[in-house]
């Protein structure tokens, strides 16, 4: 069904007519100028994504319904790095006309999805077309107690450097479907060449072989906000210093951290969480590990600081491993590698803007 013969008011009745509110926060949602939203003893969080065709997503890979469902999560996650409680979401679209209801309801189905995991309400947003592709506005809003609240300035000279599940397997997925898709293309235009319509309409039911290298699509394209790793954290009585989640790159997003809490810090090589298929895909496309694991963005994880004294604490969580420690801010960022050299961390991760 085309979009136009529902329009604006139709396609978001069809796509929210059966919201459950979740939260008693929620006072009101969708279907009004605004969603009411009540926090009487609690302090408000707000963050917003955008998402572009083209720049954070391609269609030749990621469908409709993982795209609706990384969308939610990469802002659930944020207010998971605050150490806050995910409570709303308002979603905006921008559309051009090859989208039909049925996408629409794909991608709101990814969405639901993700809420519904973390008990997140949607309550509003917008859609409107567009000339260029798929646009996606995304903004959760979460809660928390003030003196819970983690910031990225937090971190002090000797707190501990650690992170949760493993990194550059989300980078690796990507230069994995990067690679099919060119060589889907190539042989396309093969055959267009030689003018072989049997070939192109063999390739139109094309199937890469990612036999063995699952969990690197998954990791890019079925993103997950660690939230258990805040319950975990919360319920050792661990109280992060500091603390960002994994999209940018980790060391991105360790120099954010250090920048803005007058620190250095000193991350070990050999102690970065790095699975056994990123290590092979590495391998096998003739890249670093270290420095895909470093730079490579959308994992998603949570990097965070915490006082020495937690050192126990912190070793007993699963899924989470110790990588370095903070210093004073005059001796840097450094990466000590597994030979005892020592380089500076350089921001080489995701910069949407370059």
């Amino acid at each position: 069904m085309e979009i136009a013969k529902l329009g604006e008011f139709g396609l978001i009745d069809r796509l929210t007519k059966d919201l459950q509110i979740k939260n008693p926060s929620t006072k009101y949602g969708v279907g009004d100028d605004c969603a009411v939203l009540s926090y009487p003893d609690q302090e408000v969080l707000v963050t917003t994504d955008l998402l572009m065709e083209g720049v954070h997503f391609d269609l030749t890979y990621i469908d409709l319904q993982h795209l609706g469902y990384k969308s939610a999560m990469v802002n659930i996650s944020d207010i998971f790095a605050m150490n806050g409680t995910p409570r709303q979401l308002t979603v905006s679209m921008a559309l051009s006309k090859r989208f039909t209801v049925e996408d629409m309801e794909l991608f709101y189905s990814g969405l639901r999805l993700a809420c519904d995991k973390w008990g997140v309400d949607i309550v509003g947003g917008d859609t409107t077309s567009s000339y260029t592709g798929l646009a996606i506005s995304i903004t959760c809003i979460g809660e928390a107690r003030k003196e819970d609240i983690v910031y990225r300035s937090g971190a002090r000279n000797t707190d501990l450097i650690c992170v949760s599940g493993d990194l550059g397997a989300a980078y690796m997925g990507l230069q994995l479907l990067e690679r099919e898709k060119a060589v889907y293309y190539a042989q396309v235009e093969e055959a267009k060449r030689k003018g072989d319509q049997r070939a192109l309409a063999e390739l139109s039911h094309f199937q890469p072989d990612f036999s063995g290298k699952e969990y690197l699509l998954q990791r890019q394209l079925q993103t997950e906000a660690r939230g258990d790793i805040i319950k975990k954290l919360r319920e050792a009585g661990i109280r992060p210093t500091a603390m960002m989640d994994v999209s940018d790159g980790l060391s991105s997003e360790l120099m954010h951290i250090c920048k803005q809490s007058h620190v250095g810090c000193r991350i070990f090589e050999k102690q970065l969480p790095i699975d056994y298929q990123t290590a092979v895909m590495a391998e096998e496309l003739n890249m670093n590990v270290t420095t895909c694991a470093l730079n490579g963005g959308e994992d998603y994880e949570l990097v965070f600081t915490v006082p020495i004294g937690d050192l126990q604490k912190v070793e007993a969580l699963d899924d989470v491993k110790l990588i370095g420690h903070i210093t004073e801010e005059r001796f840097g960022q450094v990466l000590v590698t597994r030979d005892n050299q020592e380089f500076e961390l350089k921001a080489q991760g995701w910069n949407p803007l370059k």
